[in-house]
């Protein structure tokens, strides 16, 4: 099944589900600051960067192509609510210099609501097992790690497929079943390579029943940190004033943080064309650190001027 099939089968079977309504009202809600006592900023920025990543093994970051762009499908919402989600989901690709796919187009960010995730999960893998782990080098996480994305309890679940490819062509960097072989070509240079990492699908399911007490808006916002960053499901970030908490503290923000922002922004603006994996995530360290540290420079100024 070629992966564009693949995930075409998986959104008409999504489909078949029940509609859901999500109705909730807007609690009022407190923004509490988040402050790591004692941790200098590069020290925090390189330990949230190492901690939140979670590509396949051996693999640096990956991100979404401005060549494929981004095409989100919502199912099992009540249409203002499935509409409202792809809004926000949609705006965050477009910040983040993403294109966004014409009306009808095939979904490459598949949101799923359910009231049974895990039984939804589980169908979706034995149906289509090829979609959630291509047979090719650098596609997606471990087996053993599909298994915990299938059985987690999670208010929100998410797998990831990738693509290894040429940075400079678009072209596939790996051998892949059916297809030829790649001609990817070499840099000339022990540091950098061409070969680049493209999400090409996110999976994001929502446990209904778990993710009650948050906002529609944070939800949104939460839908979109994990679908456009290759999360790891199982970081500790508590300390780090990220949506990614919400579900444990619903007051920690009203939708992405500055941080949030900053680490997206960072993964999409820095260039990853280190021949190491950890390089690679340091290069993201490294100009979210400097983003921030601009950030905090500007907040200190506005301080300190003089009011009228």
């Amino acid at each position: 099944m070629r992966p564009g099939s693949a995930a075409a089968a998986l959104f008409a079977l999504a489909l078949a589900i029940p509609s859901l309504a999500w109705a909730q009202e807007t609690p009022e809600t407190t923004v509490e600051d988040i402050v790591v006592l004692g941790t200098p900023l590069r020290e925090q920025v390189e330990t949230f960067a190492d901690t939140v990543v979670a590509p396949p093994h051996g693999r640096g970051p990956a991100r979404w192509s401005a060549r494929s762009g981004i095409c989100v499908g919502v199912v099992n919402l009540q249409r203002e609510a499935a509409q409202v989600m792809v809004d926000r989901v949609s705006e965050v690709a477009l910040d983040l210099g993403l294109p966004i796919g014409e009306p009808g187009c095939s979904p490459n960010v598949l949101i799923i609501a359910t009231d049974d995730a895990s039984a939804l999960t589980a169908a979706l893998v034995e149906r289509s097992p090829n979609a959630f782990r291509p047979p090719y080098s650098g596609s997606s996480r471990s087996r053993l790690q599909l298994r915990r994305f299938i059985e987690s309890d999670a208010p929100v679940r998410w797998w990831h497929v990738s693509l290894p490819v040429n940075s400079e062509t678009g072209g596939i960097a790996v051998r892949i079943p059916g297809y030829a072989p790649p001609q990817t070509g070499t840099m000339a240079s022990r540091l950098t390579t061409v070969i680049q990492n493209d999400l090409r699908r996110a999976y994001v399911i929502i446990d209904i029943d778990q993710a009650e007490g948050v906002t529609f808006q944070q939800l949104a916002d939460y839908v979109a940190m994990v679908a456009f960053a290759q999360v790891d499901p199982d970081a500790d970030l508590s300390g780090f004033p990220t949506i990614l908490n919400v579900f444990e503290n619903p007051t920690i923000a009203f939708g992405l943080t500055d941080w949030d922002e900053a680490y997206l922004g960072s993964l999409y603006d820095a260039e990853l064309n280190q021949r190491s994996a950890n390089a690679q995530s340091g290069a993201v360290a490294a100009l979210m650190f400097r983003e921030r540290r601009r950030a905090e420079a500007e907040a200190e100024a506005l301080a300190d001027a003089p009011s009228d």
